[in-house]
């Protein structure tokens, strides 16, 4: 269910964006901009409550967003072409520029890691710093593995498909999730199951990659061949970090953050 705010100091807005409503929350009045952008269905709300309630509000503007066909940004409804993350990325930057941000920074997890990635590489004199987590550059047979493993949302636990579920409907989420599983999939077929991995040398920002050890979703490796291929990278593992390290250790996270954000390079 889509709603306009979650607290007094978190306001939700709709813009239009090449053509489609995109849906953000906005906290904070500091001169650094950041974007916060989510994984697989996620939604600015669903991932990233601890970031706006709670990253400094004097130093930094957060921008939580929904890509299209997630969260509140409905409709459209979601599909995947071939190019899906080149358009998340190009709406991601629009979406900031609409809001008159000429220069910021870019949190992204998961999916929204390699959205982060694309739009750092296509548009680097916008880009301040980038910071991701959970991400990967390209499709290995381990990560096909892991994508049939949760194809089928009735085996995740309750605690995991019930937001979802009460975000989007049962039918929605469903039809949705096994059509990114197979989108991503695709990506396996490709010269080394190439995402964005021929970008990674064009990314000019100061790079903060944060990965947890216990990460059941991706493996270790695709945080050390990014930290390999980005040039002023910085590699920082959390030995009980999970897939949700941002939400499982929101406090240490948003310190690491803030700490990489505010530093003079």
């Amino acid at each position: 269910m889509c709603v306009k705010a979650f607290s007094t100091s978190v306001v939700s807005a709709k813009v239009q964006v090449n053509g489609v409503g995109l849906h953000y929350q906005r906290a904070g009045s500091g001169d650094h901009a950041i974007l916060l952008l989510p994984g697989a269905l996620g939604s600015s709300k669903t991932d990233f409550t601890p970031q706006l309630s709670s990253l400094n509000k004097r130093l930094f503007t957060v921008i939580g967003w929904d890509p299209r066909g997630y969260g509140c940004s409905i409709p459209p409804t979601r599909d995947y072409p071939p190019d899906f993350f080149e358009r998340d990325a190009k709406d991601a930057v629009d979406l900031m520029q609409a809001l008159n941000f000429k220069k910021f920074s870019l949190l992204g997890w998961s999916d929204g890691g390699i959205t982060a990635l694309i739009a750092a590489a296509t548009y680097p004199s916008l880009i301040n710093k980038l910071v991701i987590w959970g991400a990967n550059a390209y499709v290995s047979e381990e990560d096909l593995r892991l994508y049939d493993a949760v194809k089928d949302v009735s085996n995740w636990s309750d605690k995991m498909r019930k937001p979802m579920e009460d975000l989007y409907g049962e039918e929605y989420f469903v039809k949705t999730f096994k059509a990114w599983v197979d989108s991503m999939s695709n990506f396996a077929s490709r010269p080394g199951g190439n995402i964005c991995q021929h970008l990674l040398p064009f990314i000019e920002c100061p790079t903060l990659i944060i990965h947890g050890l216990k990460d059941a979703m991706v493996p270790l490796f695709h945080a050390h061949f990014l930290h390999q291929q980005i040039k002023d990278s910085r590699l920082h593992i959390m030995p009980d970090g999970k897939h949700n390290l941002h939400l499982r250790y929101a406090e240490e996270f948003n310190r690491l953050v803030e700490e990489f954000l505010l530093a003079t390079q």
